[in-house]
């Protein structure tokens, strides 16, 4: 057995720790600062490429050729003048409702329909798109890893030669997450700035950026909630009032610089505005998708999420869960309740049973997962339907001990699924944005009246950053929401 003496292997680590922070620092051109970082640039690349094709298949490719080839041509013009060009930058617009944007490592950047819906210019998106790209060009997310690999290597040392630092490891953890909170601030800042910089360069007007941090303002509605463009982003209000500092600092006239109002504008006609009821949506505690045509029951009071992926209902005290999902690769109940409890530590309990879920073949057990100990941690019931030719997989279970006390709950959602078969719930089609000349000069409070909307006069008034109390010209373009309530 080896024999370790703390001190002098950490003596012994550190010039070994100096050189490599050493021989990992560079200048980065975007910054001109020196930057710690492990990754090279094609191990940045592919780990960008490899989470791409997962982060487009969870939140989906919005289904528009022309807003695609938009969103990609503004994106390539902006990187095209970045100090990483070369790049293989791609830039995509997905079919998301929440006010959004962010980036991957290697240049692969998204933005959501719904922040496009809440901007009002070109030159917005192009500040959203060239703060994405500042992210990258900064190699913020690289330099983030880079930190966490060599904290996690220091901590990890330090654990294995010192029963002090090992008792406080958890402790020394949750620091290290607030210390790369600060840096991820600072990150923003920066990317303000280099997105800035990218928008003149392509003859943009900054002052637009003041308008999208307005916008991040009226969504977080002033009332203490984390807007979605990330909780680590400054407050709007700061960012505005900064960027106001530096587009002053330059000296520049702006005022030739691009705008593109009017034009972006007609191009959101149509757009999908809210959670697309075509991909399933609730109404109480029921769940129904329209397009594959079928409907579940989650228990009453219960929180209830739809994603691309599942839809899962979780408990008030978010001890047990109802989940449903496709299950691929398998054309049998049999075959896939068999692959559900041949996973480790998942053990099958009671009888087995066949019986139909719906009016269509079924397989179900009740089943358990145990720890490391061998003692259980989870049990519930998976049940397996083959509906429609495709098999649907709805678990229920909750922490080990409890779910005697969910069961009829669980059995009931489980027992639930069926076809949908109700023609208004069939037909629905989701909210959209329709582009409205004002016809004459009006307050927006006539406007509301003259073009009503499914949705709350505030939220108008928020989509075209107005006050409920301005007043509009004839000329005008406005976007109002049409559609239907959900049946």
């Amino acid at each position: 057995m080896q024999v370790y003496d703390s001190a002098t292997d950490l003596r012994r680590m550190l010039p070994l720790t100096g050189v490599l922070l050493l021989a990992a620092c560079a200048v980065n051109p975007a910054t001109g600062q020196r930057q710690f970082s492990l990754i090279s640039e094609s191990r940045e690349i592919e780990m960008g490429r490899e989470a791409d094709e997962s982060i487009s298949a969870s939140l989906g490719i919005y289904e528009s050729d022309e807003l695609q080839t938009f969103v990609r041509g503004l994106g390539n013009d902006l990187a095209s003048v970045s100090e990483r060009p070369r790049l293989p930058w791609s830039f995509k617009l997905v079919d998301d409702p929440t006010v959004n944007a962010f980036a991957l490592p290697g240049g692969f950047i998204y933005v959501t329909r719904g922040i496009l819906a809440h901007l009002n210019s070109e030159a917005e998106l192009a500040g959203v798109l060239g703060h994405e790209i500042g992210h990258v060009t900064a190699k913020h997310s690289v330099s983030r890893m880079s930190r966490q690999q060599l904290q996690q290597i220091g901590l990890g040392v330090g654990m294995a030669v010192s029963s002090d630092v090992r008792r406080i490891g958890d402790v020394l953890a949750g620091g290290l997450q607030l210390l790369n909170l600060k840096y991820s601030r600072g990150d923003e800042s920066q990317s303000d700035e280099l997105g800035m910089r990218y928008m003149t360069r392509s003859r943009y007007d900054p002052n637009a950026l003041k308008g999208v941090f307005q916008t991040l303002g009226l969504v977080s509605g002033g009332s203490g909630r984390v807007p979605e463009w990330r909780a680590t982003h400054p407050a709007p209000e700061n960012r505005e009032a900064k960027i106001t500092e530096l587009i002053a600092a330059t000296g520049e006239d702006y005022s030739g610089y691009r705008v593109g109002r009017d034009s972006f504008l007609h191009r959101l006609e149509g757009l999908v505005y809210g959670s697309n009821p075509r991909d399933g949506y609730f109404k109480g505690a029921r769940f129904k998708h329209p397009d594959l045509a079928f409907r579940i029951d989650f228990p009453g009071g219960w929180k209830k999420v739809n994603q691309r992926i599942q839809v899962v209902g979780v408990s008030p005290r978010e001890d047990a869960l109802v989940s449903l999902s496709l299950v691929t690769n398998v054309t049998s109940v049999g075959r896939a309740l068999d692959q559900f409890l041949d996973q480790k530590d998942v053990i099958g309990a009671g009888i087995r049973s066949r019986a139909e879920i719906g009016g269509f073949p079924a397989a179900r057990r009740m089943f358990r997962v145990v720890g490391a100990d061998g003692r259980p941690e989870l049990e519930g019931l998976a049940a397996f339907v083959d509906y429609e030719g495709s098999v649907y997989r709805i678990l229920g279970y909750s922490v080990a001990g409890r779910y005697e006390s969910y069961r009829e709950g669980i059995v009931a959602s489980v027992q639930s699924f069926a076809r949908l078969t109700e023609r208004a719930a069939l037909n629905v089609q989701p909210w959209t944005i329709e582009i409205i000349t004002v016809p004459r000069d009006m307050t927006l409070t006539t406007f509301l009246r003259d073009y009503p909307s499914p949705v709350s006069n505030e939220q108008i008034a928020r989509l075209n950053r107005i006050s409920l109390g301005g007043t509009l010209q004839a000329g005008d373009l406005l976007k109002r929401i049409v559609g239907s309530d959900l049946p």
